[in-house]
């Protein structure tokens, strides 16, 4: 393939590219956003596999053979449910694949690289083994292989700016003063230790946030690739994906009410014993209640709010969700779900699930846009979900999650809570809603509530 066809085809890649994301700003417009994004990405494989330098396909088949088989496997085993833990490992292969090609491109020049080149190398070597250690602690924390807690030392932000801005240090001599064999090794192995001691004292609560900052490394590294190999497509895509993962991170810092830098460096998630007590101290009770009496409000309800959490993930429960509301919009009953943004361990974790379920688009509304409606709602049905409904965010200062934009859900006539246990959620803190006056909770897996709910409906009658 000729140079200039080359260039139109990475032309054509990159605008179906924007075009994929501009996709999926909305999710209905998110499948053809993705079909786009796979047609681009194929036009980019094709026409890379007729590069004129390529000179034996040898080795390129048998890692396309290898690589198609992993990820086909890892595609049909792994339930929607676990797409958190899924990205996590796939942003850890992308890290690791950019890093192995930096240290490829290094040592075939044996070192001897441009000032531009040897900048980007070392960016990219860095960033790739910061990017797959780290996604590989995302990965072990979201799986229960790590503990969700933050894990903490002394002195551990200041070890972290400072192997950091070491690291730049050796890029810039490296730089200005020409190439050496053990300060690259030594930015390689800086990187892999960083991706560790960064995520690790990053609480549960802030996954979202941290796996969104991880895919914005994997772009960087990835334009920097580009930078140094002269591939102008993995410098545009490197680059949208760079700015894209970086530019949800900070909204999503924003919609918890935090700043960038507290969730990198702020130790947010600190997980309470089970059965601890409130912070104030206070051994609150709370109504328990069964799936009868839940089933009763059902009933008599007009109007009722989902509100999905990380819970209904654990549970698989999604099914089950779309399956009561079905029944309850037999009966008449209007039927809303409200979806937090950060609701989930990844961006968007509660959309993904729910379209799983082949919830219509229609009836999933953010949180500026249904909070207003809960005053007017005769039942809430929050279904594994903590943090993003506990009233402590809006009115008390000393509140770890204090400022963080909540749904009113305590101002709805009544409330059922499906959870596991009276457990704190991931930020470690009491949720006061579950002690309110007009909150009942049925504890216990929420797929079985819910499938035990919907029995109890069509049993019931009208």
């Amino acid at each position: 393939m000729s140079a200039n066809l080359l260039n139109l085809a990475y032309l054509a890649s990159s605008i179906l590219f924007i075009l994929c994301l501009r996709g999926l700003s909305s999710p209905e417009s998110a499948r053809r956003g993705i079909l786009l994004g796979e047609i681009g990405m194929f036009i980019a494989v094709v026409a890379t596999l007729l590069h004129w330098e390529i000179v034996s396909y040898t080795w390129i088949i048998v890692g396309l053979i290898i690589g198609s088989a992993i990820g086909t496997a890892i595609s049909l085993r792994i339930p929607m449910t676990k797409m958190p833990e899924r990205i996590a490992l796939s942003h850890s292969f992308g890290g690791l694949a950019t890093a192995l090609v930096g240290v490829s491109e290094y040592y075939r020049h044996a070192g001897h690289v441009s000032r531009l080149s040897m900048g980007a190398l070392g960016f990219e070597v860095f960033l790739g083994f910061l990017t797959f250690t780290g996604s590989i602690m995302a990965f072990g924390k979201l799986q229960g292989l790590i503990s969700g807690a933050p894990i903490t030392y002394k002195g551990q932000n200041f070890t972290n700016v400072g192997a950091f801005f070491g690291a730049l240090a050796l890029l810039v001599y490296q730089v200005v003063f020409g190439a050496n064999d053990m300060m690259f090794a030594a930015m390689g192995v800086i990187g892999f230790a960083l991706g560790i001691l960064a995520v690790l004292p990053i609480g549960g609560a802030d996954m979202p946030v941290v796996i969104s900052l991880l895919n914005s490394y994997a772009g960087l590294a990835a334009s920097a690739t580009g930078f140094a190999i002269g591939s102008n497509i993995l410098i545009i895509c490197g680059a949208l994906d760079g700015s894209s993962g970086l530019l949800l991170s900070l909204l999503m810092s924003k919609a918890m009410n935090r700043s960038f830098s507290n969730v990198v460096f702020g130790a947010f998630g600190t997980a309470i014993e089970p059965g601890a007590q409130a912070p104030s101290g206070a051994a609150a009770s709370y109504n328990e209640a069964t799936v009868e009496d839940a089933a009763d409000v059902l009933r008599a309800a007009q109007s009722v709010i989902v509100v999905p959490g990380y819970g209904m993930a654990v549970s698989q429960a999604q099914h089950a969700v779309r399956d009561l509301a079905a029944a309850l919009q037999k009966r008449g009953v209007e039927v809303k779900y409200a979806i937090h943004p950060v609701a989930g361990r990844m961006p968007g974790h509660m959309n993904v699930l729910l379209a799983e379920a082949n919830v219509p688009y229609d009836e999933l509304f953010d949180l500026d846009d249904i909070n207003d409606d809960f005053v007017r709602t005769d039942a809430v049905l929050v279904v594994g979900a903590n943090d993003v409904v506990n009233p402590a965010a809006k009115k008390d200062k000393t509140s770890p999650i204090y400022g963080m934009p909540v749904f009113h859900v305590e101002l709805s006539r009544s409330i059922i809570v499906l959870k596991r246990s009276m457990n704190p959620g991931f930020s470690g803190v009491e949720n006061e809603l579950f002690f309110l006056g007009n909150t009942m909770m049925v504890l216990g897996d929420a797929k079985k509530t819910l499938l035990a709910l919907g029995g109890a409906l069509k049993d019931g009658g009208h």
